[in-house]
């Protein structure tokens, strides 16, 4: 049965987050909770944890200067604790974003959970396991949720809500209303799916972009183009549901499935992942280092970055960033 938790504060009362985890995720978390003003306490027990993530948030944030901050936001109000226990002790939320190693994630939520003030929400960053399977081992798990982002954090506004058997609901809804006010785009969903929503449907593309560089079909650079210069900019602003719907002409979606539904049994996508074997392996890293081209890391994060600021400005989606 899920465990009641109330909460110490209501989620527009949010003044400290904690980030247990300071890589790529759990980094580019710390970059968002910065730039809405809150004050970010992290923990990582990597040894140059501190200089890394700091080095990250600064790449980030010429980023989001250009969406603007929030008032009052700074990277100076960012504090890097010496133990897990200290970083958590005045947090009204905890954001964690540890390595995706199930028995992992099962110790270090149980240890935030008796870490943490009671009542406090902790989310994961987990982009596969369900809660249900990670909270076995927490004494107190109703206030564990699933808070998976997109990367980067600070710039892709998806976050996807979910609890395990063992949350309690106020935990979900109490989550899911935070990250609307810390400008997020919540999908609250209403069951546990491996894999969550946006991933299984990004993982399905990406194995038959696998299949096809494995079979010759195609070269990395073609697929990534047929995406950009296709159907990634329809899906920029309408989903493929509705994109679908409008093959349908005036007749919508029903026409469009009466029409194209038969197409369902041609073999067009093989779902179930190749070998990823060595020539597998060495196809996609050569063909991504030639796509990159002279582009460094930072490069092509920059590029990113200003490309999907350019895509929310363009369809109207930056919004306020002020709490």
């Amino acid at each position: 049965m899920p465990e009641t938790t109330p909460a110490p504060c209501a989620p527009e009362d949010v003044r400290r987050v904690a980030c247990i985890g300071a890589g790529v995720i759990g980094g580019g978390w710390v970059a968002h909770f910065l730039a809405r003003g809150y004050d970010v306490t992290a923990w990582d027990p990597v040894a140059d944890a501190e200089d890394r993530l700091r080095r990250l948030v600064a790449a980030a944030w010429p980023a989001l200067e250009q969406i603007g901050p929030a008032d009052g936001a700074s990277q100076d109000r960012l504090t890097l604790a010496p133990t897990l226990a200290e970083a958590v002790a005045e947090a009204d939320f905890v954001q964690e974003s540890a390595p995706e190693k199930l028995e992992l994630k099962r110790s270090l939520l149980a240890e935030l959970a008796a870490a943490t003030r009671p009542g406090v929400v902790i989310a994961s960053s987990t982009s596969g396991y369900p809660m249900t399977d990670m909270q076995t081992a927490a004494e107190h798990p109703g206030r564990l949720v699933v808070g998976h982002p997109f990367n980067p954090p600070y710039l892709i506004p998806l976050v996807e809500v979910v609890g395990g058997e063992r949350t309690d609901p106020e935990a979900v809804a109490w989550a899911s209303r935070f990250y609307d006010v810390a400008g997020k785009s919540v999908i609250t969903m209403d069951r546990e799916l491996p894999g969550f929503i946006a991933n299984r449907l990004q993982e399905a593309l990406w194995r038959e972009a696998l299949h096809m560089v494995a079979n010759g079909e195609a070269t990395v650079e073609d697929i990534d183009a047929s995406i950009t210069e296709g159907p990634g900019l329809r899906w920029a602003f309408m989903g493929p549901c509705l994109t679908f719907a409008l093959a349908g002409g005036e007749g919508g979606m029903a026409h469009m499935l009466d029409h194209f539904g038969p197409s369902l049994k041609s073999p067009w996508t093989r779902l179930e992942a190749p070998e990823l074997d060595r020539a597998l392996r060495d196809a996609m890293v050569d063909g991504c280092r030639e796509a990159a081209g002279d582009r460094t890391y930072a490069d092509l994060v920059a590029a990113r970055d200003q490309g999907v600021i350019d895509v929310l400005r363009a369809t109207g989606r930056l919004g306020s960033t002020r709490r």
